[in-house]
């Protein structure tokens, strides 16, 4: 026995010495931190040092996914997320880079119209050819760069989204409907390089919090501030003590916070928005650099000139829950767009909206791009009165009624994560809790739109929320099947680390496979917003809203 005890007090001395040495070399990455680069160093981790070389290739394994302990089972099968993950699998360079200039550059790729001819009528195509090339001007021999292609004619305040394709070999072409009478010309737009893709790629996947939130706690007239985040991480752990766990106990949903030195973990009453730390090497951030971001191609100056032919049209077709998305799904003709997907209308007066809506009672749930058609909506007919619900004048909930016409409106966040001001968690609500408390019918439309606020975590975080909210949208259409379900799809208008157009591409192409076997109706404002003649801006100018909001209420209203 005492020789038991002896081997069991050296196991004790070895834990010992190795916990000791763990915290020895945190400490010593902590020091090694400069005092400014976040607005605290309470919670973050080692900074690595300068990568020089540029990292291999990242690969997304969704077929691995397993759910954490104590979770309940995904709703999602692992066929759905293999074919999933082929889908939105992108091509990676087969090459170490090692400099910027090994990267695609807008500055030095072209294009060319193929197969010109002297006669073109509308509702034709043509297509374009893009050669990449990266900083020294030499022919890049793979894919994956990330162009937008866009047809357009200034005076007419016409444009068209155009359709790229990627060969895999440095080559791209560029398909566009010709559909309007005079001059069309071709504006194609390197958003990120094939590079600079797999930078956003790995940053995903690796550095979930790159964005960090916070937890106010108070009881009385104590208050603390914790870093909180949507899941554990080095850096939200770091240091003692840790952690509160909040897990919903429908949608099995779970936010993790820091637990505040002196008050339990059930005094926390809201949630803000923290900061940004990404940790970028030099060569990483060359290739993110708005230099090289939304750069337009001045390899090629391609123009046709458009005859006068009727083109065939989404007018004969109503516009009900189920329509595929063509593309393009229309196009702008002087700030109007003219849908191909359906017979849009145009509600203009307070009286035609409020015509539309009477008697329906809608439920708004998304983010800040969504709260513009509440917005709007709310500005266009008068007899909407919004109620003063106190609540965060960003996240809301907001609350707008028309007696006279029996219309009621609700817009909510869709819950966390969020990115904005201070606001009681009990008014966050996820999309899928929300749709389960509604009865439906025919006078229920419920509206959702969710990736902003997505694109800097882990792609598999994003696929179980949106399983969540299948499970309680494909109940409500069992129990109602009257009922509308709208969805708007993601805007352009990101080009960073933390949500760039590439990474909002990714999870609105998961959306609509994850949707597209459902009688509902998907507004496409990735074309109305990536084609439209305004300069890039995650929120679009009012022209563009009117737009979209008349779609919608084209499937609310149809004829």
């Amino acid at each position: 026995m005492p020789q038991v005890h002896w081997r069991m007090g050296n196991h004790v001395r070895i834990i010992i010495f190795i916990v000791t040495l763990s915290l020895v070399i945190l400490w010593s990455c902590w020091e090694k931190l400069p005092e400014d680069l976040f607005p605290s160093r309470s919670y973050i981790g080692c900074q690595p040092e300068t990568v020089k070389v540029l990292m291999e290739s990242y690969t997304v394994n969704l077929s691995s996914f397993t759910p954490g302990f104590n979770a309940k089972p995904t709703l999602i099968s692992p066929e759905e997320l293999q074919y999933i993950e082929e889908e939105l699998k992108w091509p990676a360079p087969p090459i170490n880079v090692t400099a910027a200039n090994q990267a695609t550059s807008a500055h030095t790729s072209s294009y060319a119209l193929l197969n010109p001819r002297e006669l073109y009528s509308v509702g034709d195509v043509i297509t374009v050819m893009i050669t990449a090339r990266d900083g020294l001007k030499n022919p890049k021999t793979y894919g994956g760069d990330f162009f937008q292609a866009k047809l357009f004619n200034a005076e007419l305040k016409a444009s068209v989204f155009g359709q790229v394709f990627d060969h895999n070999n440095g080559t791209y072409t560029a398909n566009f409907m010709l559909l309007w009478e005079g001059l069309a010309k071709v504006s194609i737009r390197m958003i990120h390089s094939s590079e600079a893709v797999q930078v956003l790629l790995r940053h995903r996947e690796l550095e979930p919090d790159k964005v960090y939130f916070l937890g106010v706690f108070r009881n009385g007239s104590q208050a603390e501030e914790v870093v909180c985040n949507a899941q554990r991480s080095v850096r939200l752990m770091l240091g003692s003590p840790c952690c509160c766990e909040y897990r919903h106990p429908i949608t099995d949903e779970t936010w993790v916070c820091r637990k505040p030195q002196n008050l339990p973990c059930s005094a926390w009453v809201s949630h803000k928005m923290g900061g940004y730390q990404a940790i970028l090497s030099s060569l990483e951030s060359s290739l993110l650099h708005g230099s090289v971001t939304k750069v337009i191609l001045t390899g090629g100056d391609v123009q046709v000139s458009v005859s006068h032919h009727e083109p065939v049209l989404g007018e004969g077709v109503k516009c009900v829950p189920g329509l595929g998305t063509p593309s393009p799904a229309g196009f702008y003709l002087q700030n109007k767009w003219t849908s191909l997907l359906c017979h849009a209308q145009s509600f203009r007066s307070a009286n035609q909206i409020a015509a539309c809506l009477k008697d329906k009672q809608m439920l708004m749930m998304g983010d800040s791009t969504l709260r513009q058609w509440y917005e709007y909506l709310l500005s266009q007919v008068p007899t909407l009165k919004q109620l003063n619900l106190h609540t965060s004048d960003k996240s809301g909930p907001f609350e707008a009624v028309d007696v006279g016409n029996n219309i009621r409106m609700v817009w909510r966040a869709h819950g966390l994560p969020l990115r904005t001001s201070v606001t009681p968690y009990a008014d966050l609500h996820y999309i899928s809790s929300e749709v389960d408390t509604l009865a439906g019918g025919q006078h229920s439309v419920v509206v959702f739109t969710i990736w902003a606020h997505f694109t800097t975590f882990p792609l598999i975080m994003y696929l179980r929320r949106l399983a969540s909210i299948r499970q309680a949208i494909l109940s409500l259409l069992q129990r109602a099947p009257e009922s509308l379900v709208v969805i708007k799809t993601a805007n352009t208008g990101y080009s960073d680390v933390y949500g760039s157009d590439w990474l909002s591409w990714q999870l609105d192409s998961a959306l609509r496979i994850m949707f597209k076997n459902l009688p509902v109706v998907f507004i496409d404002v990735w074309q109305m917003t990536s084609c439209y003649r305004s300069p890039d801006n995650i929120h679009p100018p009012r022209d563009v809203i009117e737009n979209e909001v008349d779609m919608f209420l084209s499937f609310v209203c149809p004829k």
